[in-house]
């Protein structure tokens, strides 16, 4: 019997982009060589179609897909390790992106949504491509009608933002013919001049040593560790939760009101520091933040370049505090450490040393100290709710839009929780969660109850009868 659990290729093509590319090698920048060079995507899930069928979703991205190249060049090249520097660089040659097209046997709703990865891997429906391939777009049919779009690069290319960018701009092309770059900050910018340049003596504080690892087996936890520490969580937030955090998180003295994400940062960290004080095990606990510098970085004259930069321009902000400080500690006063700890790392000073530390530590390969999972319990944060992200394609929103890495966390054995607004603009957030099963059961029975579990009836993918074939 045929095994319907596996996601059959239908077809598998290279896309060139339209027009005349001009062939040349883009240098990757001290930036792109922090992270690991693991697969990273964006998975969106879309309900069946109201009109029209899978076949014309496929159609659409066909047609688009040379289009959407011209602006995004380098993602038609190929990822390639200099034999001189070791160092990885694109050759832009048109070579073509992936376009892959598959179908699934089974349904949308049969998915554990609390484990989506893992769910996802068991069915096949993330197909695995080549190192060298700096973009594969692929597009799988369920058995309820629905499907799923995975854009998959590379971490070295481009980050969360640039995969972001990179759907929003696509689903502008495909309902309207064209992407309007006189607004949204102009074009898809690869131009890594606009990032600090190395100065000629590098200049760094000792902290910034301390805040890296050698990603090396002997530097991390064993791998048998690494594997039985936690569990994952896909939860949802209602618009209307995150609106009473944020105003219970109040104004500090002085002080501006606190973002929604200093807000959700301050729940976590209170939660966190109950957990750690009822193991007894600890007195510190520690919160991190990948902070985007796209809107930190000053291009003077230039600064659409850096609104639309495709490629990695962030950080790592950690804090560390006495987990009895955190637990009495009101909201508001949490919230602002959260602030005061971002502050401190979004400045074009620590940019330019972190520039100066990876000219010293080219080849190496490196990860955030605090994530390893020595030292006090951290929980490291990835917000994308300020990212524009639009994924109609002329067929919906999609019912979910989550960024992932194929690579997981690997030997890493701290808490990480990735917010992404839910398709469609409601104000709702998804929140992924990597956890210690005590933080989980924590806050799966908080009340008020803040965040709640996803499930194939929250996205609206219940079963329905399929649609035609290809």
């Amino acid at each position: 019997m045929a095994d319907y659990s596996r996601v059959r290729v239908v077809s598998r093509s290279l896309v060139k982009a339209a027009g005349t590319v001009t062939p040349r090698i883009l240098a990757v920048s001290n930036l792109d060589l922090l992270p690991r060079p693991i697969p990273s995507l964006l998975l969106c899930a879309y309900r069946k179609p109201s009109t029209g069928c899978f076949g014309d979703v496929v159609a659409i991205f066909k047609a688009s897909l040379p289009s959407l190249l011209e602006h995004f060049f380098p993602l038609a090249g190929r990822l390639v390790y200099s034999p001189r520097s070791g160092v990885p660089e694109v050759h832009c040659d048109n070579q073509g992106a992936e376009l892959v097209v598959g179908e699934a046997g089974v349904e949308l709703a049969s998915l554990d949504y609390g484990a989506l990865g893992a769910s996802l891997a068991r069915i096949g429906a993330l197909v695995q491509y080549g190192a060298d391939v700096v973009l594969s777009v692929q597009l799988v049919s369920f058995a309820c009608g629905g499907f799923t779009v995975a854009w998959c690069s590379n971490h070295v290319v481009m980050d969360g933002y640039g995969l972001c960018m990179l759907a929003s701009m696509w689903s502008e092309l495909a309902r309207s013919g064209r992407i309007d770059t006189t607004r949204g900050g102009g074009a898809p910018s690869f131009d890594r001049s606009v990032l600090p340049r190395p100065r000629a003596a590098p200049s760094y504080s000792p902290s910034l040593s301390e805040a890296f690892t050698p990603f090396e087996g002997k530097h991390l936890v064993n791998s048998l560790t690494a594997e039985s520490y936690c569990v994952t969580r896909l939860y949802y937030v209602e618009e209307r939760d995150i609106a009473m955090l944020e105003s219970g998180s109040g104004e500090g003295v002085g002080e501006r009101r606190a973002t929604r994400l200093e807000a959700m940062s301050a729940y976590l960290w209170k939660a966190l520091a109950a957990v750690v004080a009822a193991s007894g095990s600890d007195e510190t606990c520690r919160m991190g933040w990948w902070v985007d510098g796209r809107r930190r970085l000053s291009v003077p004259g230039n600064e659409a370049a850096m609104r639309n930069y495709v490629g990695n321009v962030g950080t790592f902000a950690l804090a560390e505090a006495a987990v009895e400080e955190i637990r009495r500690r009101p909201l508001p006063e949490v919230a602002s450490m959260v602030r005061e700890a971002i502050a401190a790392r979004a400045t074009e000073e620590h940019f330019q040393e972190l520039v100066d530390w990876v000219e010293e530590h080219k080849g190496g390969r490196f990860v955030e100290t605090a994530t390893v999972g020595l030292g006090s319990p951290a929980l490291a944060v990835t917000s994308f709710a300020s990212f524009r992200l639009q994924t109609d394609f002329s067929f919906g929103h999609a019912a979910l839009a989550m960024p992932m890495m194929l690579a997981g966390t690997g030997r890493l054995c701290a808490g990480f929780v990735k917010i992404v607004p839910r398709p469609g603009g409601d104000g709702s957030w998804v929140v992924s969660m990597v956890v210690w099963p005590r933080l989980a059961a924590a806050l799966d029975s908080d009340e008020p109850r803040i965040l709640r579990l996803v499930t194939a009836e929250y996205l609206g993918l219940k079963a329905e009868n399929p649609c035609s074939r290809l």
